[in-house]
């Protein structure tokens, strides 16, 4: 029997001894070696062996201390939690139906673990007794903040519940993960089902070439002839902002709007069965009842239990205000547009949802004479990648190099972080282009956090960056080398800043190290401070080579995207205000014991109608595909960007300030304080703490007013 390089602690049976997900080669997983009849057998073992460990940390005679508790404990969670977060990885960026099915049949038994583990009565007690110990004042801040939430997520878990509640408390986390799985699901299906096929490329006038490349390529992998246009963010968005052919705009935005709702078989060749509107239901009520049980009036109170934020009203204020301002503007943008359209674009019935996009296109192109799709002939994702590494490199004083990971696809690239000694300090994995049986969106998620072994050795984090940029097409049988939008690029700097605040802790108390423990709505914070990055011609001159020509982005188009990066601000934000409200009020005032059919597409349609200032299209079904709150850990939090915003744009005016005095937006000094008091410390310590000891003050919403032109 051999020690799996999983844990030191956990000795493999032979029949496991091969089992990729239990025998990780350099502490990592080999991702393409991990099969579906891999899964249960895996997870079954570290179930147990999990199981063996919380019977023995709750044992009267085991001691409540750290190295005896806590110690052990976290190593036997971990373990399971790291292959199991290898098996939810593989399910949301390669999804098979023996991947799905295998995932599907542990799922229940992984969450029955974890909302036991929350429930354990003795193991709570002997927490509460090593916070009141003596041993407690030797721990330092990390452990003792380890401590402190583990105590609130016991409580928060049901662990004060009755012996009567705790099987209505376990079964509704249960019924909770199979409903988020199962609404992921079913957006997934309907995306990946809908194609359209355009036979005759005069209906194509508008797409740029690149576009329609990959179209062509879409359809002869499937078989098909002429251009095969998916419900994929890099097929479907193209056809809105650029095509001037309005029928087949309005085609993909009904079935873009309708996915995964009552309305699908008729507008995007989707299944009933794909319908998320009971789903949606159902979540809601568990929510509710799971809050209620825990004595809190509603899931948005439960919800900030661990947050920065203290009341509902805070934020409902918070968000209220928000939109208030925001509004005028919204107004503006809209007015604007609609004018635009009728007189340019000949739009005489008014700007339709489905003409939004290509008619804020033509306004920005005939306002700053430029495009998006001539701007994006400047962002190769490799000189991208070269400049976003570079500025990292510059502020944080690590060295980021090309590794050679064993990956889950042959588009994935991985990536060692060093120190200025030239140690190893952290690993990421970049899984850049969208593609079939891929999650759509845009993500960073935990591989491996940073923590001190039994042994002493640290293991070092391992993050995942995950988008869907456009993938690589041929042309003429020529393969282009990709290039992606400046909008693409502000999603890749966002989730670098997630990576980075999980890579660069300094925390070895895994509860605390990297984004672990960090408050929900800060910690956005990190990702959206960088993408003010990519707004700085110091930046961008570094990270642009046209990909015909290779000259560098000119400064005259820069100074034009510049002039244009509040266009239609207004709107936008408006946007993410409704949807943050529509979530909050959906877990704050939600009569969800009344409620059925379509509630919660009518409250969504109030909120907007309250606040937005574009009519809202009869058919629109978008809360359906609301991936976010019904499946993405962000129910009642999707106000964390907002809040988190005005946290990293105070935290970024810091760096303006260094370049008035330096002449450089990249400052290392400031870089060095901003990794010690936000990066390093992760989850040891309040937020609000970590942001005062950067700036040396309370955050103020000047800078995001400023930045936002909504001042």
């Amino acid at each position: 029997m051999k020690t799996s390089l999983l844990s030191p602690l956990l000795t493999l049976p032979p029949a496991l001894e091969n089992n990729p997900l239990l025998s990780f080669g350099r502490g990592i997983a080999a991702y393409d070696q991990v099969r579906p009849e891999d899964v249960t057998p895996a997870i079954e073992f570290l179930l147990k062996h999990a199981q063996e460990a919380v019977d023995r940390a709750a044992d009267s005679k085991t001691p409540s201390t750290w190295n005896t508790l806590v110690e052990p404990l976290e190593d036997a969670t971990e373990a399971l939690g790291r292959s199991w977060g290898v098996v939810s990885h593989l399910n949301s960026v390669a999804d098979t139906p023996e991947l799905r099915a295998a995932y599907g049949a542990m799922l229940p038994q992984v969450t029955a673990f974890f909302s036991s583990l929350g429930q354990n009565l003795a193991l709570y007690q002997k927490f509460k007794e090593l916070s009141k110990s003596n041993d407690f004042a030797k721990l330092n801040r990390a452990q003792k903040k380890v401590i402190e939430n583990s105590l609130r997520d016991f409580r928060l878990g049901g662990a004060e519940l009755s012996d009567t509640d705790k099987p209505r408390f376990a079964q509704i986390q249960d019924e909770q993960a199979i409903l988020g799985k199962a609404f992921s699901d079913h957006v997934l299906d309907a995306t990946d089902s809908f194609v359209h096929v355009v036979t005759n490329e005069a209906d194509l006038i508008g797409l740029p070439e690149d576009v329609k490349a990959a179209a062509a390529d879409t359809a002869q992998q499937k078989g098909l002839t002429g251009w095969a246009f998916t419900l994929h963010f890099p097929s479907y968005y193209p056809v809105m902002q650029y095509c001037e052919n309005r029928p087949l705009r309005r085609l993909m935005y009904e079935a873009y709007v309708t996915r995964s709702s009552e309305l699908a078989p008729q507008f995007a060749k989707g299944k009933l069965e794909w319908d998320n509107t009971q789903n949606m239901l159902d979540q809601l009520r568990l929510r509710d009842e799971e809050a209620r049980m825990l004595g809190f009036a509603n899931f948005a109170a439960l919800s900030l239990a661990p947050k920065m934020a203290n009341t509902v009203d805070e934020v409902d204020q918070f968000l209220t205000e928000f939109a208030f301002k925001a509004k005028p503007y919204a107004q503006r943008d809209w007015d604007e547009l609609c004018e635009f359209s009728k007189n340019e674009l000949g739009l005489t019935d008014g700007v339709q949802p489905w003409d939004s996009a290509f008619a804020a296109e033509r306004l920005k192109q005939e306002r700053y004479s430029f495009s998006e799709n001539e701007l994006k002939q400047y962002f190769p994702l490799s000189k991208v990648l070269d400049g976003l590494f570079g500025l990292i490199q510059t502020l944080f004083g690590v060295k980021i190099q090309a590794a050679d990971l064993p990956t889950w696809h042959a588009d994935v690239q991985s990536f060692s972080v060093s120190d200025a000694k030239g140690n190893i300090v952290a690993y990421f994995y970049l899984d850049p282009y969208a593609r079939p049986s891929k999650r759509g969106g845009a993500w960073m998620d935990d591989a491996r956090g940073r923590r001190e072994l039994p042994n002493g050795e640290i293991q070092v984090p391992v993050a995942y960056l995950v988008c869907n940029f456009a993938p690589p097409v041929k042309v003429d049988g020529v393969l282009r080398q990709p290039t992606i939008t400046h909008d693409d690029v502000i999603t890749l700097f966002h989730e670098s800043g997630h990576g980075l605040h999980h890579l660069l802790t300094q925390v070895s108390a895994l509860g605390v190290s990297g984004i672990n423990g960090v408050e929900w709505d800060a910690v956005e914070l990190p990702s959206q401070f960088m993408e003010n990055f990519c707004w700085e011609w110091e930046v961008l001159e570094k990270m642009t080579a046209h990909v015909d020509t290779g000259k560098p982005l000119p400064r005259e188009l820069f100074d034009k995207i510049l002039a244009a990066k509040n266009f239609q601000n207004g709107l936008m934000t408006l946007r993410q205000v409704v949807m943050s409200l529509t979530d909050w009020r959906l877990h704050s005032r939600f009569d969800v014991k009344q409620a059925k059919g379509h509630a919660v597409l009518d409250l969504s349609r109030k909120i907007a109608d309250d606040f937005n200032v574009i009519p809202q299209p009869e058919i629109s079904r978008w809360i359906n595909t609301f991936s976010h709150i019904f499946a993405g850990g962000y129910a009642a939090g999707y106000y964390s960007y907002k809040w988190a915003e005005v946290l990293s744009a105070d935290a970024y005016s810091a760096f303006e300030e260094a370049a008035k005095l330096t002449g450089s937006i990249l400052d290392p000094k400031t870089g060095s304080r901003y990794r010690e008091e936000i990066l390093e410390v992760g989850g040891s310590r309040p937020a609000a703490e970590s942001f005062k000891a950067f700036r040396g003050r309370e955050p103020s919403v000047d800078a995001l007013l400023r930045h936002g032109g909504l001042a």
